[in-house]
């Protein structure tokens, strides 16, 4: 399976030296056929291979460090997310890495992009001890076209060997597994698990680090464009309907997670999406539902029947985190280029388990940074072990874990472009009215679906509005086709000083989760924040 597809530029550049085979740029069947030839995983009846990941179900994010270094001393935002690792605890992981290297029987490298927009993507090579993990990482990142292969030189190097375990007292790690870049060297290690995300996130990562300075907006979130070329982006966290709300028959998908907003386009950083599986439905998501049935699409952690080799989507035994990688065309109506124009709205979602925002406001471009610098969005009882009541989560920046500068410098940008492209920006709560989680009902979809087509057609910005008492925006008093009782949270409460006093509550959390933020912003961004109502 030894490929001809091989660049002039060798693993030699990075230091890799071994006498293992090297099967470079390997296309996707091949490389089906080797994983299941090579026990690495199973084909399910209508064609996709069906892996398992062990014990790692999802990302390590304990385990995840960046070196701290001259050049990342004072532009990574180090605490809790960002982890830092001495040089001198990096340079004994990468000998230990490239140690490991030279004994290996196969190796897999494959050459991609993060980032479809040429003038901003980074050229990624990723060396793979497991065939189905090319397979994943050649599927979610961008394919270059063939006649580039060949002078392919990379911007960052991934090395992934599930089969490392780490030494924390000689590598300054937690435990056996390790995720760690050095940006001077431009070389990410991940040893320890067997997890493919953390190929994906770590791209993201770097691209989160490099855009910024050059006046990209990095986001994570998903994009479509409208029948008129307008684009919207959707940021929100798990549970908020970010993936329902986005995968619109009526609108082409740009992607489903990862993107760029620069000067002339929002474009996806990835050329396939990794969606979640567990209890998937052909009528609840009839696309993604179909990828399931393609060959060419990589399983995670989805029971399989030993005998039928049928799938079993509904059951949870390996995993409730089952994952699906596919390539982004598998999508009937995805964009061919992967880019749309810059955008016309941004929609922030959030499951408001209180009760207390409204289905839909309009945001300024102040309001817009706290809210998106806020990350808000709040669990229910039940989604995890010793929640009892709505439970407050912030998550900044919609996406914490992948940001390494401080949250201001992607707030601020998001800002600048709001400001200066004219853009409409939108609160959207798909949560809960009538009272909290357990008192009141979920946000009907059809009324979300209602506000947020008429606010990304427009329509919308010719409401009469009110003003929120407690958070200052503009929310609609009526919108054809939608109960007008429901616009308004208060009203929809049968005890209105339960509402006054759990709106309080709200506004006191924000206010002290955001009090993190308030010397990193200017006045205009602190002044949105909310208010308990007089």
């Amino acid at each position: 399976m030894v490929s001809d597809r091989v660049p002039a530029t060798g693993l030699g550049a990075q230091g890799i030296f071994t006498s293992a085979r090297i099967h470079w740029n390997v296309r996707s069947a091949p490389l089906v056929e080797a994983a299941v030839a090579r026990g690495e995983g199973r084909l399910a009846a209508d064609g996709p291979l069906v892996v398992e990941t062990g014990r790692h179900t999802g990302r390590s994010a304990q385990d995840k460090f960046t070196v701290r270094d001259a050049e990342t001393e004072r532009t990574v935002w180090w605490g809790k997310t960002n982890q830092p690792m001495a040089p001198a605890h990096f340079a004994a992981l990468k000998a230990d890495f490239l140690a490991e290297l030279t004994d290996k029987d196969d190796l897999f490298v494959q050459d991609l992009y993060g980032g479809s927009q040429p003038a901003h993507r980074v050229r990624v090579r990723v060396v793979n001890e497991l065939a189905w993990h090319s397979l994943f990482i050649r599927t979610m990142l961008v394919r270059p076209e063939e006649a580039d292969l060949s002078a392919f030189t990379p911007d960052y190097t991934i090395i992934d060997l599930p089969s490392f375990r780490a030494d924390p007292a000689r590598h300054g790690c937690r435990s056996e597994t390790v995720i760690a870049i050095s940006f001077t060297e431009k070389l990410i290690l991940i040893g320890g698990t067997r997890y493919a995300g953390e190929m994906k996130k770590s791209v993201f990562g770097v691209l989160n680090y490099l855009l910024p300075p050059t006046g990209v907006m990095p986001m994570h979130c998903s994009a479509n464009i409208g029948p008129q070329g307008d684009t919207a982006v959707f940021f929100g966290l798990s549970g908020t309907g970010k993936t329902t709300l986005s995968a619109d028959p009526a609108r082409t998908l740009i992607g489903d997670d990862e993107h760029g907003w620069s000067d002339t386009a929002v474009f996806n950083f990835e050329g396939g999406c990794y969606a979640k599986m567990i209890r998937l439905s052909a009528e609840a998501e009839p696309e993604i539902y179909a990828t399931t049935k393609r060959f060419g699409t990589v399983l995670e952690n989805v029971v399989l029947d030993d005998e039928t080799r049928m799938l079993d989507l509904d059951d949870n035994s390996l995993a409730e985190n089952s994952r699906g990688a596919y390539p982004i065309d598998f999508i009937p109506n995805a964009s061919a280029e992967n880019m749309g124009p810059v955008p016309r709205n941004v929609v922030m979602l959030t499951a408001d388990a209180f009760g207390v925002l409204p289905p839909i406001a309009k945001l300024t471009p102040d309001q817009a940074m706290y809210h998106f610098l806020s990350g808000y969005t709040a669990k229910v009882a039940g989604t995890e072990i010793g929640v009892t009541e709505p439970e407050a989560t912030f998550s900044t920046c919609f996406g914490a874990p992948f940001m390494p500068r401080h949250p201001s410098v992607y707030g601020n940008l998001l800002k600048q472009r709001i400001a200066s492209g004219g853009v409409d920006c939108w609160l959207v709560n798909t949560g809960w009215t009538g009272g909290k989680y357990g008192t009141g009902s979920r946000m009907p979809i059809k009324a979300t679906r209602a506000l947020l087509n008429a606010a990304l057609d427009g329509s919308l910005n010719d409401a009469a509005f009110r003003t929120d008492a407690n958070f200052g925006f503009k929310v609609p008093v009526a919108v054809p086709g939608v109960d007008p009782a429901i616009l308004d949270p208060r009203a929809t409460w049968a005890d209105k000083q339960a509402y006054d006093a759990m709106a309080a509550t709200l506004v006191d959390l924000f206010v002290e989760n955001f009090a993190q933020f308030e010397e990193a912003v200017d006045e205009g961004v602190r002044q949105a924040a909310p208010r308990v109502a007089a």
